[in-house]
């Protein structure tokens, strides 16, 4: 299977669009320093290609930032990405975590999808987490949000140093409605065969193939995905900076040098007293 790949399509005949992300690589550097609980790690998964499908979907240039939070065991789960399929993501817990679905993990919660466009205003959709799945809370997000008829389905693997997270997404073409809906049907009912297995193992023509052979679905080339942290020494001096020197010479004379670790990759950037000088120097 090709890895971390996004691959949109349409169908000649048919008013309907669609979208297949398989995500390795990417997941598993996102999670690899994270002792997330299994039910975490796959809540973590659906939510990358979650993100990755929203970001083709929406067709903005800009970032994105698809973020559950509620006063379940798990606080808040966010990924945050860009039109360019750079993504990275965390979870945090408040208390141990009992149950696998979306109610169980966050509770009494939203769904919150902030996108910045490198041009033009900042939105923002709040959804409320009303259904068990992810998979059905974002269904009702377009539902309300574009009145447009959408179905996802989503599949993990959170094996260590095996993780695989993938989705396949339909979404009726705004043309013809009678006929949409038709052909949405008939699409969703073919979909709905798919199974865990085949969307985790096999590569996406096959899996285009076996679900569509008679409608000859029309593949676009595949945009890659990219886990990318951002962090840096830089980007954490400019941080520093705004702490004030005289408190971070207090941690130095505590601590022995500044430690600050980012929540993303986990990577850590030690400062000394003579380097928090220099910075303010």
């Amino acid at each position: 299977m090709q890895q971390d790949l996004l691959h949109r399509y349409l169908f000649d005949q048919l008013d309907v669009r669609g979208e297949l992300v398989q995500i390795q690589s990417t997941y598993s550097e996102m999670v690899a320093k994270h002792n997330y609980p299994e039910p975490v790690k796959a809540l973590l998964g659906e939510l990358l290609v979650a993100t990755c499908l929203l970001t083709a979907t929406l067709k903005f240039e800009g970032e994105i930032a698809v973020q559950l939070q509620g006063d379940g065991p798990v606080k808040y789960a966010v990924i945050n990405g860009d039109d360019k399929q750079n993504m990275r993501g965390i979870a945090r817990m408040q208390s141990d975590v009992n149950g696998s679905t979306v109610k169980q993990l966050i509770g009494n919660g939203y769904m919150v999808i902030t996108i910045t466009p490198t041009k033009g205003e900042r939105y923002q959709g709040i959804v409320p987490l009303e259904h068990d799945t992810l998979s059905e809370c974002l269904e009702s997000y377009f539902e309300q949000s574009e009145q447009l008829k959408t179905r996802l389905w989503f599949a993990t693997n959170t094996v260590s140093g095996e993780e695989k997270a993938c989705g396949l997404f339909l979404q009726v073409l705004p043309v013809d409605k009678q006929k949409s809906i038709d052909d949405f049907a008939h699409l969703e009912a073919l979909s709905s065969t798919i199974k865990n297995d085949e969307l985790l193992n096999l590569d996406a023509n096959t899996v285009l193939t076996r679900l569509y052979h008679e409608d000859n679905p029309r593949v676009f080339d595949p945009q890659p995905i990219a886990f990318k942290c951002g962090c840096s020494r830089d980007k954490t001096i400019t941080a520093l900076v705004n702490v004030g020197q005289q408190t971070l010479l207090d941690d130095v004379a505590k601590n022995g040098s500044v430690n600050i670790s980012c929540h993303y990759c986990l990577e850590e950037f030690s400062f000394n007293e003579q380097e928090i000088k220099s910075i303010f120097n």
